[in-house]
């Protein structure tokens, strides 16, 4: 069980972190961190087979739900505990519930619209053993750009979780469900026709 002394100092940690990755560029110089997606292949992801859902195309990655709309998830081939995570998406075409998953199906940093809640919660946690978000991420409604490019970064230190939307710190969260280590994944959420677009998707473990 995490202390609040323990639960403050990750707090800490992770507000270091990203002061440590924003002065080194992370905001508007992706290239501050290494690259798990570099418009090219999908070598660092384990791409189901056969695959319906994910392509590389013009440097994006494309996300559609397939005609069965059954969903899928595409997973890191590494691992990873604590972590910077910088990714840039477009909502594409129908209704859009996308997500990260951090270090397996537990715990999802969402992206659009939430099947329960019926309404966006981007940047939000969603928690799989309570089914539903303990926390709402902040000022998404003005924030958001619904059909252009948007930055996220999430950092993760242990069960500490802080997201930023477009530059400006949005979630915070400790999660009792968090895991120490695992992959990373995208999700196209199944029952619903969906487009996702992702591109500069950039990690560093701390």
């Amino acid at each position: 069980m995490i202390t609040p002394i323990q639960s403050c100092l990750r707090c800490l940690m992770a507000i270091a972190a990203w002061f440590a990755f924003a002065d080194a560029g992370v905001c508007d110089a992706p290239e501050a961190l290494p690259t798990l997606f570099d418009g090219t292949n999908l070598s660092a992801w384990k791409v189901p087979e056969p695959n319906k859902w994910w392509r590389v195309e013009q440097g994006l990655l494309r996300c559609k739900n397939d005609h069965e709309l059954k969903g899928s998830i595409l997973w890191t081939r590494k691992e990873y505990a604590d972590f910077v995570l910088r990714l840039e998406f477009r909502m594409g075409d129908g209704t859009v519930d996308s997500g990260v998953f951090i270090r397996g199906l537990a715990d999802q940093i969402q992206i659009g619209e939430s099947g329960k809640r019926k309404r966006d919660m981007t940047c939000s946690p969603y928690i799989a053993k309570q089914a539903d978000y303990p926390v709402e991420a902040t000022g998404i409604a003005e924030l958001l750009r619904p059909k252009d490019w948007n930055t996220m970064i999430v950092v993760a230190v242990g069960n500490h979780y802080s997201v930023w939307l477009n530059g400006r710190h949005v979630m915070e969260y400790e999660s009792k469900t968090a895991i120490e280590r695992g992959p990373l994944g995208l999700q196209i959420h199944p029952k619903r026709e969906m487009a996702i677009d992702f591109r500069n998707i950039r990690i560093a473990e701390l």
